[in-house]
């Protein structure tokens, strides 16, 4: 009994030892580990809206998306037998994208064929029986109708068997991929997105003061921010014909992607064009801008914390975005710093 008793106390010693190690430990992880605390005031630099004269040259704000994205479906129901593609693969028009299993649809058309051979040798027998009035004509007339009937049954099982292997409909690059080898899928279902970069468009707003400037067909120096002041070719392909609440009008531009220096979609774009009038008015530094040119924001400060405004943009230089509403010359907005915030967040601030 006095044996039992020892060993039991060990035990329970081991176990409070064990425990007071895993607190220690993580005791000490927490010491380590940083977490932010969001009572605390982020440092900015901030500066109200100035009014900026834009004389060199007018530029728009875009955003550069893709020329084609589709999402590839099947018309097909079965299991993926094969998938050709991985994320990030470039495919050609035609290429095979996935394989559903087809072997019950081949079966079919094959006894579909058989049908069909059967129909043929008893048309060809009551035909020539008719000749020699040996049978009525409405017996020939439904052999005639059955033979049509399986050939019309073959094209539909051949069509079936042909919508097994989905192929690309555009060359382009497999962005995403919905679905894995051996996935059981039904008509509709999706199965990868392929976007076409070979051209990009950059749609731009364009204020009504400014919109003449413009004509379909139209060819236009294009820039793209990473590669800052190379030139790319545009040509602008449609012009909308209904402005939004602020008078501004969406002009696309279509750009060819060749070359060494890719655009990818969803980089920020500019056009720009000669000026020969000077345009002054509330403008902001492009570099407190957040989100993107067709729906810009910035943070305005309001009683100690980073408030999140959309505002309306007009011209641009590089330098300065105009502001054609949402925003006032007394607003204090973020020019430095935004990378660190999120709305409502409190700030602490150095005017610049």
């Amino acid at each position: 009994m006095k044996r039992v008793l020892i060993i039991v106390s060990i035990i329970l010693a081991l176990v409070v030892l064990g425990v007071v190690k895993l607190v220690s430990n993580k005791d000490k992880v927490a010491k380590k580990l940083y977490i932010h605390d969001a009572s605390e005031a982020v440092y900015v630099e901030s500066g109200n809206p100035v009014t900026h004269t834009f004389q060199d040259a007018l530029s728009f704000l875009g955003t550069f998306e893709p020329y084609r994205q589709n999402t590839i479906g099947s018309d097909a129901s079965g299991k993926i037998i094969r998938l050709a593609i991985e994320e990030g693969d470039r495919v050609s028009k035609g290429q095979l994208i996935a394989k559903i299993d087809d072997e019950m649809l081949q079966l079919q058309l094959q006894n579909a064929e058989i049908t069909i051979e059967g129909q043929k040798n008893d048309d060809q027998r009551y035909t020539n029986l008719q000749k020699e009035n040996a049978v009525a004509g409405v017996q020939v007339e439904k052999t005639k109708l059955g033979l049509r009937s399986a050939e019309v049954q073959k094209k539909q099982l051949q069509k079936q068997v042909r919508s097994t292997s989905i192929t690309a409909p555009f060359s382009g690059v497999i962005t995403r991929k919905m679905v894995d080898l051996g996935s059981v899928i039904g008509p509709g279902t999706q199965l990868v997105e392929l976007t076409d970069i070979s051209s990009l468009k950059l749609t731009v707003s364009v204020p009504e003061r400014d919109i003449m400037k413009f004509k379909k067909g139209q060819t236009v120096n294009v820039f793209c921010d990473i590669y800052g002041n190379k030139t790319f070719a545009g040509k602008v392909t449609n012009i909308n014909v209904q402005a939004d609440k602020a008078h501004n009008f969406e002009v696309q531009i279509t750009v060819k992607n060749s070359g060494s220096e890719q655009i990818m979609a969803g980089m920020y774009g500019s056009v720009k064009l000669g000026n020969n009038q000077s345009v002054t008015a509330l403008s902001i530094p492009r570099k407190a801008l957040v989100g993107s040119s067709k729906s810009p924001q910035v943070y305005v400060i309001e009683n100690g914390k980073a408030v999140l405004k959309s505002f309306t943009a007009g011209t641009s230089d590089g330098e300065f975005i105009e502001v054609r509403a949402g925003l006032t010359a007394a607003d204090v907005i973020v020019v430095k710093g935004q990378i660190n915030l999120q709305n409502n967040a409190p700030v602490t601030t150095k005017i610049k």
